[in-house]
């Protein structure tokens, strides 16, 4: 072989081999964070999916009692795990016979206070 022959089958330099891990961590860095932010999203939709169903519970409990004139419906609160659950009850709104119904379960995420709320309206 001749010395001319050689440089011709020089391959990859340095220079673009680091050029190219470059661009390949950029990629994965780019890929590892969109993966923790749709972690994090899945998270805080499962935590209001649990919220949305302790308060639709409650409202069918509350709706449910056995007292069918609802004159024994009273606001209170609970705690479950993360969630505190409060409900309301307003008589004679918005319309005399009537009563409001308000459940509303409050939790903290990553120091931001969030909460799911559900009105509903019963007749004595």
């Amino acid at each position: 072989m001749t010395i001319n022959k050689l440089r011709e089958n020089k391959g990859f330099t340095l220079i673009e081999v680091l050029i190219a891990v470059f661009f390949l961590v950029v990629v994965l860095l780019g890929i590892i964070s969109t993966t923790v932010m749709v972690i994090n999203n899945n998270a805080l939709s499962k935590t209001e999916t649990t919220a949305s169903t302790l308060a639709k519970d409650k409202m069918e409990q509350l709706k449910n009692q056995a007292n069918r004139d609802y004159s024994d419906l009273a606001g209170g609160s609970d705690v479950d795990g993360i969630f505190t659950r409060t409900w309301t009850v307003t008589v004679d709104t918005p319309i005399s016979g009537m009563k409001t119904l308000v459940v509303t379960v409050s939790w903290n995420w990553k120091g931001t206070n969030r909460s799911v709320v559900l009105r509903g309206m019963v007749s004595r």
